[in-house]
């Protein structure tokens, strides 16, 4: 009920301080005033504080809203996380695999291990395949050996991922060339 609109003429003050005291116990209305009083049809009803709150089904929407856009984010979130571990191997291949290309063209064979590769000053430090957590699991394919020189130790001639797992694109990380 607005409050420039004045309680009904049938409703006296002596029956609204009985009504007070009779409804104020049953309905949690301490003070039966204009403001408690809603017009229903051609009859009035009393506002309580329990009819200010949000009914379960409101709550519920809210909740499947919440949780829809929840799980959208972590799925793009975890989605993101994987292409920069992508990034990141397909950064560190292409690295290694030049410091073997350079290592093949300055000594005209190729490096032993990777490990030779950091000692030459080739690279750095071998990096952490961004899958295993691990420098040590590479996976190297040793060059063929050559023909002109049988006695010539085969060296390291590509690396891969030692990652069994499958990219986002649907190939496997150990195929990545």
């Amino acid at each position: 009920m607005r409050s420039s609109e004045a309680l009904p003429e049938s409703v006296e003050p002596a029956r609204l301080a009985g009504l007070q005291r009779w409804l104020a116990p049953l309905r949690g209305a301490d003070v039966l005033t204009e403001r408690n009083l809603t017009r229903t049809g051609k009859s009035w009803a009393i506002k309580t504080a329990g009819d200010a709150g949000f009914t379960l089904i409101e709550l519920m929407i809210v909740m499947v809203l919440i949780i829809t856009l929840a799980s959208i984010g972590l799925t793009v979130y975890g989605n993101s996380i994987t292409r920069a571990r992508e990034a990141t191997l397909k950064e560190d291949l292409f690295r290694m695999r030049d410091a073997l290309d350079q290592y093949y063209a300055d000594k005209s064979k190729y490096p032993a291990s990777l490990q030779t590769l950091v000692e030459d000053k080739y690279m750095r430090a071998v990096p952490v395949d961004p899958f295993t957590n691990s420098a040590e699991t590479w996976q190297t394919t040793m060059s063929e050996p050559e023909p002109g020189n049988p006695s010539a130790e085969p060296g390291v001639y590509d690396v891969k991922s030692g990652s069994e797992a499958i990219a986002l694109d649907g190939s496997r990380y150990a195929d990545w060339n």
